[in-house]
């Protein structure tokens, strides 16, 4: 049963899991259940996907309820209408805030712009050697994409070389490897935990939070991050 955190006449969002398509996709043949049909089939109502998140990122995930709702959430992510709050966990110590203003290429090529905001929540060092390295840094940052590209994010910190745990097309094999073997741990660190617009039908602002999965929270836990990061919410 799929996490439902929001549910109204006009829409309906979940708490997606690591590892879950969103749809259907013939770049991922190998999957065979998906968050489209399994809230159609949990609800009993056809849903309508609003945006993506990637396979490998958990946390809010929107759908509208009918076609009209569809088109306008739609318009509203294409406008930057819509706030997205991300959390992540990244190789190394990020500054205490930045801006990435990077172009990413599209498959076909084209140059799109893209921005991301973030700010470092938290920094841990771990007594653990890597390369030649003695001991092991990552950061806890909050990233804000105002624009919506493919591996946005994924891409923007791999660029700022404070590449997302996990992330195996674009991030640091070393990491990757060090947490699996170490830690048992093959989960991209990244989640979407927060969707702010104003509601396409009745006007009101809406505020939508994703608590962490438990994947997440044991590498939070591990890295001593659990009570600032409490906090600070």
């Amino acid at each position: 049963m799929l996490d439902i955190i929001y549910h109204d006449n006009h829409l309906i969002a979940i708490n997606k899991p690591h590892g879950l398509l969103v749809h259907r996709s013939p770049i991922a043949a190998d999957a065979g259940e998906f968050a489209l049909q399994l809230l159609r089939d949990q609800i009993g109502q056809k849903v309508y996907p609003v945006h993506r998140l990637d396979r490998k990122t958990a946390g809010v995930l929107l759908f509208a309820l009918d076609k009209d709702t569809e088109i306008a959430m739609q318009q509203a992510f294409m406008d930057g209408r819509v706030d997205k709050k991300y959390l992540a966990i990244v190789r190394g110590h990020s500054l205490d805030a930045g801006e990435i203003d990077y172009p990413l290429r599209r498959d076909d090529g084209v140059l799109q712009d893209a921005f991301t905001a973030y700010r470092t929540l938290n920094r841990a060092e771990l007594d653990v050697p890597l390369g030649k390295h003695p001991t092991s840094r990552y950061s806890l940052v909050e990233a804000k994409p105002a624009t919506g590209r493919m591996h946005q994010l994924r891409k923007h910190f791999a660029h700022i070389f404070h590449p997302i745990i996990g992330d195996r097309t674009h991030g640091c094999n070393k990491q990757n490897k060090l947490f699996k073997e170490r830690w048992q741990i093959e989960t991209m660190l990244l989640h979407a935990s927060e969707l702010s617009f104003i509601h396409p039908v009745n006007g009101l602002a809406l505020h939508i939070k994703a608590p962490l999965q438990a994947e997440f929270l044991r590498v939070m836990e591990l890295m001593g991050f659990l009570t600032v990061f409490a906090n600070n919410r």
